[in-house]
């Protein structure tokens, strides 16, 4: 799941100039393997409702509650057009008050609020109710991500003591970002060794996948999740100073984003709603 104000891979978030991106606010939901199920709709700002503690979007919402994060889901998929309605809950061991700048001037800040978390997920299908490892965190930014990024790669993977995430960027300047944070059960990061870049082997789109891992060991996909033109997530296997462990694995291609051929695909299953009922 991805709550967006400006919803950064919306075609009608582009194609409005991008001047107001609580015009495009979405939750993205998808579920994978048979019967799963895409939700993204580019709602308008009558749809926006914050507070302290909530994020409204149309008929759904994210909640603070206490001590964990409920994400309320009321959503209708594309192209199946059926309703997908539930709960996550996100129980954090800890929230982290640390970020994490990708560009030097700082235009894009990831923050990692809650790098490792219990997660219990009751939804309105068959084998969509289940708990297990989860995470949360967020990206913020005040330019377009393909003005300032050629490429990326982020994973996040469950460890003994806690979770590791990784990033790596290609900036458009020419510089690049090569980053690894450890974080330990009650939030405290600290920096750990980079094992070396590995590629792993093209998805059907052919998006270009490298990970990293310890050299004694070849990482590998053992689920596919999403596969598109630009960007390609999955479950991968890999083993990171010495411990092997399976986590979410993300691929960006931004150079096939900036292609103006890929809008009316993208609108295809990103329907735009602009209008939203108020009691």
């Amino acid at each position: 799941m991805i709550g967006f104000i400006g919803s950064v891979f919306s075609p009608w978030y582009r194609w409005s100039g991008r001047e107001n991106p609580a015009n495009h606010c979405c939750l993205n939901v998808a579920t994978y393997g048979r019967g799963g199920r895409w939700t993204m709709t580019d709602r308008g700002e009558e749809a926006l409702g914050l507070s302290r503690d909530a994020l409204q979007i149309g008929p759904s919402a994210m909640v603070w509650k206490g001590d964990r994060l409920e994400v309320q889901i009321n959503e209708v998929s594309t192209p199946h057009a059926q309703r997908v309605k539930g709960t996550v809950t996100i129980h954090p061991s800890a929230v982290t008050d640390r970020e994490m700048l990708l560009s030097d001037d700082g235009a894009h800040v990831w923050r990692p609020f809650a790098p490792t978390a219990r997660i219990e997920v009751a939804l309105n299908r068959p084998g969509w109710t289940w708990s297990g490892h989860g995470y949360f965190d967020a990206n913020f930014g005040t330019r377009a991500l393909e003005a300032d990024f050629n490429y990326w790669t982020w994973g996040r993977f469950p460890l003994r003591d806690g979770s590791a995430c990784f990033y790596d960027l290609d900036r458009r300047d020419g510089t690049s970002l090569a980053a690894g944070v450890g974080f330990a059960a009650d939030g405290t990061p600290h920096a750990i060794p980079l094992p070396p870049k590995q590629r792993l082997k093209r998805p059907l789109w052919m998006v270009r996948r490298d990970t990293r891992s310890d050299a004694d060991f070849r990482p590998h996909q053992v689920k596919p999740m999403l596969d598109a033109p630009f960007y390609n997530r999955s479950a991968i296997r890999t083993k990171i100073n010495g411990e092997e462990t399976t986590g979410v694995y993300e691929a960006l291609d931004l150079d096939r984003f900036r292609g103006p051929w890929l809008m009316p695909m993208l609108a295809v299953r990103v329907p735009r709603r602009k209008g939203w009922p108020r009691s």
